[in-house]
């Protein structure tokens, strides 16, 4: 018996946040103005994508003082920008990143309750947690947690926000015209919730809305995130270099859910993944070689390098080669809880392979950087990158992509016209949209089902 052919979905990430932009580029347009968030959104929909994506940056990337030379300035925040995006879209999801250190379970499933209402069942929330003192400067909290703390917390504040979104069972209200809204139900909203450090109770302001909570996202590829999502998500964003990766990822993720009463269908697996298209493969392979090398200049080279080093390497030449002494390990200056700590559980294993890969093809910080730090790229002709996609998801290796244009705000345009087609020729994306909210896009079940999320945080 042959197996079922899958469904591809597909998203869109505002590249506003993340290593990919080239916002140098001429072609590039503003990275806050509104107009250009409407742009993509707009185009994601016309394409009939499932939803747009946006991550969140609460602090400048800087290092040893100095802003990264490639970094966007300029974050609106995420949750105004999305519920002025439900005003000018219908059907396309709106998902946000919000972070669960730096906030609390009361106003963040307020929030998001009224997103979910006010784009009639379109809302998304990644739920991430903060791992660098860095970024805790900027906040009350301050510091940083340690990895098990992030995600104890993480399950603590999302356990929080479900008996918040819970609160209301839809049928506590009604309306009147006369009167207006009323409540039936005197406890309608009420909720007493006293687990680890989250101790509040009072009453939730915001009746259920259409989703009943919103579709929760979770970031991550550690152990620890692969079993928050495998517990409490419904999707979950990750990133893999190559299809084999995407296939051992995604066996191990689907594979975790049993244990906790879950189907397979109930947590969907996106990795991000850029694109170059050219009207040959050699045309698209020169273009995604200029492509990178606007996106790592020299000095991201070096400053992705101390991340792993531990310690300034500022001193080096990006056209030079790798340090010959070993990483620090441990906390220091340019570590302090940030990605060194967070990507490495080895630093000097790593620094050893990539002296060896460096070796072996002659190459210098820079293209070594520009080799080991890229995500998962399709490039290619519009054909060949819709046979890449299909067969990625039709392999198991993922159950779609986040996809991420490397230009503002047009940079999913041609992706929209030109690959989007040739999926719908092929019978695995969908030429028309059949539900109207985000779980309908994506076919998940009802929140706190027994195939759904939020049954064993």
């Amino acid at each position: 018996m042959s197996k079922p052919v899958k469904q591809i979905h597909l998203a869109a990430h505002f590249p506003g946040v993340n290593n990919t932009t080239v916002w140098s580029d001429p072609a590039s347009g503003s990275q806050i103005a509104f107009d250009s968030f409407v742009h993509m959104a707009r185009t994601a929909e016309r394409a009939r994508f499932d939803f747009l994506f946006l991550a969140e940056g609460l602090r400048l990337r800087e290092q040893n003082g100095a802003i990264y030379d490639l970094d966007v300035v300029g974050r609106p925040d995420t949750l105004t920008v999305l519920a002025a995006l439900a005003a000018v879209t219908d059907r396309l999801g709106l998902a946000g990143t919000i972070n669960s250190t730096f906030n609390e379970p009361y106003e963040v499933a307020r929030q998001f309750a009224s997103l979910d209402h006010l784009s009639a069942g379109r809302a998304a929330w990644n739920v991430v947690t903060s791992w660098d003192e860095f970024t805790g400067e900027n906040f009350r909290r301050g510091g940083f947690l340690a990895e098990k703390d992030r995600y104890l917390r993480a399950r603590q504040f999302l356990t929080a926000a479900w008996e918040l979104f819970d609160s209301w069972r839809g049928d506590e209200i009604a309306a009147d015209k006369e009167a207006g809204v009323f409540l039936r139900d005197a406890d309608a909203g009420r909720f007493d919730h006293h687990v680890g450090e989250f101790g509040i109770s009072g009453r939730f302001d915001v009746p259920r809305s259409p989703q009943g909570r919103p579709v929760i996202f979770q970031a991550g590829d550690s152990e620890e995130g692969r079993e928050f999502a495998a517990s409490s998500a419904d999707a979950i964003f990750t990133g893999h270099g190559t299809p084999e990766a995407g296939r051992a990822f995604y066996a191990d993720v689907k594979g975790r859910l049993a244990r906790y009463g879950r189907s397979p269908d109930s947590l969907k697996v996106l990795p991000a993944a850029t694109f170059v298209l050219g009207d040959t493969d050699a045309e698209a392979r020169e273009k995604a070689a200029v492509i990178r090398r606007q996106q790592v200049s020299g000095q991201t080279a070096v400053r992705l390098l101390e991340q792993l080093w531990n310690r300034d390497l500022s001193s080096y030449d990006p056209d030079g080669p790798l340090p010959a002494d070993d990483p620090l390990v441990g906390e220091h200056t340019v570590a302090r809880g940030r990605a060194s700590v967070r990507m490495h559980r080895d630093p000097v294993a790593v620094a050893r392979q990539w002296r060896e890969l460096a070796e072996a093809k002659g190459l210098s910080i820079r293209e070594l950087v520009i080799e080991v730090t890229g995500r998962q790229s399709f490039v290619g002709t519009p054909a060949q990158v819709a046979a890449a996609i299909d067969e990625s998801v039709q392999t198991d290796a993922s159950d779609g992509f986040i996809l991420v244009p490397h230009l503002t705000p047009g940079g999913l345009d041609e992706f929209a016209d030109t690959v989007v087609p040739l999926l719908q020729e092929r019978g695995v994306f969908r030429t028309e949209y059949e539900g109207t909210t985000l779980r309908d896009h994506l076919g998940l079940d009802a929140p706190g089902t027994a195939a759904g999320a939020g049954v064993a945080p």
